[in-house]
C-alpha cells in the first residue's frame, strides 16, 4: 500500500528545489503532476512541473469529477487528479503531492491516513527576499503573495510536520528524514509484514523445542 505525503508552503519558501532534492535521492517515490491553468513559468515544461490545460478543459474534468482535490489560487486553477493514487499503488511507490494549503484541507478529510509535512522560509522578509529573486512576478503581486503566505502559514498546526527552511541542505536532509521515519512506523503494512516474516523464523519445529 502506498503512503502519500501531502507538501504544502508559501510559494517562495522552496518547496520546489526541496522535493525535487527528495525525488533525486528516493527512486520509490512516485510525483503528483498537478494540472493548472496558469500560464509556465521560466524554464517549466508541460508535463514536468505541471500539466498546462485551458480553463475550459479544467472546468470540465471538475464536472467529470477527476480531482481528488483542486482549488482557485490566484485566479488560476490548480488540481490533483485522482489517477496518481492508482499509479502509486500500482508501482509500489509512495506518493508525493505538492499542493496549496486550500487543497491539503480537502486531500485531509478524503485521505485521512497522509502525512502532511509544511515547508516555510524563516521569516517574513527572507520570504519576500525569495520571491524577489525569482525575478518572476511584480511588486503587486510579490505583496499580494505575502499577504496570501500569513494566511497559509495560519494553518500549519494541521500538518504533521513543519519544516523551516532555513539552509537547502539542511532542510533537504530533514524531508529526507521524514519520509525514512514514517516508512518505519509500527503499524505500516511493510513493516509488518517483515516483522510476521522474522517472527515465523522463531516458529521452531516441535522436536527443537523440546531439546530445548
Amino acid at each position: 500500500m502506498s503512503r502519500i505525503f501531502i507538501i504544502s508552503a508559501p510559494s517562495g519558501s522552496g518547496k520546489s528545489t526541496l522535493v525535487n532534492n527528495l525525488m533525486e535521492r528516493d527512486r520509490n517515490l512516485l510525483f503528483s503532476v498537478s494540472y493548472t491553468t496558469r500560464q509556465p513559468r521560466g524554464q517549466e515544461r508541460d508535463g514536468e512541473q505541471y500539466r498546462f490545460v485551458t480553463r475550459e478543459s479544467f472546468e470540465q474534468m471538475i464536472a467529470r469529477d477527476e480531482f481528488l482535490e483542486h482549488a482557485q489560487v490566484f485566479g488560476n486553477y490548480y488540481g490533483t487528479h485522482r489517477e496518481v493514487i492508482d499509479q502509486g499503488a500500482a508501482q509500489s511507490r509512495d506518493v508525493i503531492l505538492d499542493i496549496d494549503v486550500q487543497g491539503a484541507r480537502q486531500l485531509r478529510r478524503k485521505i485521512p491516513d497522509a502525512i502532511s509535512i509544511f515547508i516555510l522560509a524563516p521569516s517574513r522578509e527572507e520570504l519576500a527576499k525569495r520571491l524577489r529573486a525569482r525575478s518572476e512576478d511584480s511588486d503587486e503581486t510579490i505583496a499580494r503573495r505575502l499577504a496570501g503566505a500569513g494566511r497559509e502559514i495560519e494553518d500549519y498546526a494541521q500538518y504533521d510536520y513543519v519544516l523551516v527552511n532555513e539552509d537547502v541542505a539542511t532542510a533537504s536532509d530533514l524531508l529526507y528524514s521524514i519520509v525514512k521515519a514514517e516508512r518505519l512506523r509500527r503499524e505500516s503494512p511493510s513493516v509488518t509484514a517483515r516483522v510476521e516474516k522474522i517472527l515465523a523464523s522463531f516458529a521452531a519445529p516441535a522436536s527443537e523445542r523440546h531439546m530445548e
